[in-house]
């Protein structure tokens, strides 16, 4: 148990009881965790593979700061038994790298406050093609809440990342979201 603990391993992973062997792709790197298969995946990414950078907001896949791509897909972590993602290739906020342009242009753009929804959002938006439109990006964050921002910030950014004049789309579409102005 000492070995565990100064490697920093959590205690709980030497008493969960029913842990299986699970293999999956975690950021382009073959990974194995020794997981009950029912476990949530945002427990698994955080607890067990110690990448913090996906956040538990509602715990319900209502509000979407949990996700991450399993096999290209956006998917909330908090309602994903880490038994779906044996064997696939899931990629966390970590994963697309610290000097990410999008993570750039949330800040510049003050897309980002009290950061929770953030790491969720460029998630999200991963999925978006070089085209996109201000309806587009909508539709992809219409899974993600921002409490603190509103989403004229956020779809700037997202919009800007993407090659879009987004004072432009912005402005000929206005925010879609009552109070906020672009």
């Amino acid at each position: 148990m000492r070995d565990y603990l100064r490697r920093g391993r959590p205690l709980r992973h030497l008493t969960r009881p029913f842990g299986y062997p699970m293999k999956f792709t975690l950021n382009g790197a073959a990974t194995d965790v020794d997981v009950h298969p029912m476990a949530r995946l945002i427990d698994v990414l955080r607890e067990d593979c110690a990448l913090t950078g996906t956040k538990e907001g509602c715990g319900e896949g209502e509000c979407g700061a949990c996700t991450v791509l399993v096999n290209g897909e956006p998917v909330c972590s908090c309602i994903i038994p880490v038994a779906q993602v044996e064997n696939a290739d899931v990629i966390t906020i970590e994963g697309i790298g610290g000097d990410d342009p999008l993570q750039h242009l949330f800040m510049n753009e003050v897309g980002a406050q009290c950061g929770i929804c953030t790491p969720g959002m460029i998630m999200a938006a991963q999925v978006l093609g070089p085209d996109s439109t201000l309806d587009d990006v909508k539709i992809a964050l219409a899974g993600n809440l921002c409490r603190c921002t509103g989403y004229s910030a956020i779809y700037r950014a997202v919009l800007k990342w993407r090659g879009a004049d987004a004072a432009e789309s912005i402005g000929r579409q206005g925010s879609g979201v009552s109070g906020v102005t672009p």
